[in-house]
């Protein structure tokens, strides 16, 4: 179909508008973690400045900045796997087997979704507290997979129901055991989904901030906690929290773009069906 010239223009002015949202806050971040303070601050804001790495510097030579960085990789990557073993598991059971409150399992599951995560941070913390997980990274791991189950499970039960049933019994007849066929024949179709998956749980446990500030102590900060620790009564040193901001951005935005052909099949393939 033919659209005006004038519907074109307005066409890619909006895409032009969201790019710019959505990159202006990125360019923000960048721009002031190379200022230093006197430079943050001056009146009028001047956009030709002569670049410095100085806060990049402090953050990095912090004492515990490698503790902070292990401790947010162990939480990330622990969280997004044990999340995606169990979601794949949960979602083809949803999908191919046939149970009393099956629905009512699937739609509660979803409803958990909707809950904001600051929500939870009081009875977590006492449930978590009696439990003695509190200052425990294995607590957020726990709690990091309780909050990404619901969209990974419901994400993963559309591909499992794009896979034919037929392909699974034709291995069955072929030799191969449930966790064979499960592992041979349903996991490499799920691929992209397992990739749209992966990134929103890493990404969740990777920035999520309200949760892992109230569960973690001073050996168990992660990043983003981490970096609040440049708020003090003396004020804010937002050189330093744009530089750990601009860090804490790298590993999420790095697996965004090389699994991004993964990531956009995943989510529009796994909407078709469900």
């Amino acid at each position: 179909m033919n659209r005006s010239p004038l519907l074109t223009a307005l066409h890619y002015a909006m895409l032009i508008a969201l790019a710019a949202l959505c990159i202006a806050p990125i360019a923000v971040i960048f721009t002031t973690s190379l200022r230093q303070q006197v430079q943050i601050f001056a009146e009028p804001l001047n956009f030709i400045f002569t670049p410095t790495l100085e806060n990049y510097r402090a953050v990095l030579e912090e004492d515990k900045f490698s503790s902070y960085l292990m401790n947010s990789l162990f939480v990330g990557i622990v969280s997004t796997a044990v999340t995606l073993v169990l979601g794949c598991m949960a979602a083809y059971g949803l999908a191919r087997f046939r149970f009393a409150g099956r629905t009512a399992v699937a739609y509660t599951t979803l409803l958990l979704r909707t809950v904001p995560l600051a929500v939870l941070a009081i009875p977590v913390f006492m449930i978590w507290n009696q439990w003695h997980l509190v200052n425990s990274l294995w607590g957020l791991v726990l709690l990091y997979v309780a909050v990404n189950l619901p969209f990974t499970i419901w994400l993963l039960y559309g591909f499992v129901l794009q896979v034919p049933i037929e392909l699974e019994e034709a291995a069955a007849i072929d030799g191969c055991g449930p966790i064979q066929v499960f592992i041979k024949v349903l996991l490499p179709l799920m691929a992209p989904g397992l990739a749209a998956a992966s990134i929103f749980t890493f990404r969740i446990a990777w920035n999520e901030f309200i949760l892992a500030l109230v569960l973690t102590d001073r050996h168990t900060r992660t990043l983003p906690v981490a970096a609040s620790l440049f708020i003090t009564d003396m004020g804010v040193d937002w050189g330093k929290v744009m530089a750990m901001g601009s860090l804490i951005a790298i590993p999420p935005l790095i697996f965004t773009f090389v699994a991004a052909r993964q990531i956009i099949t995943g989510l529009t393939a796994g909407a078709v069906k469900g």
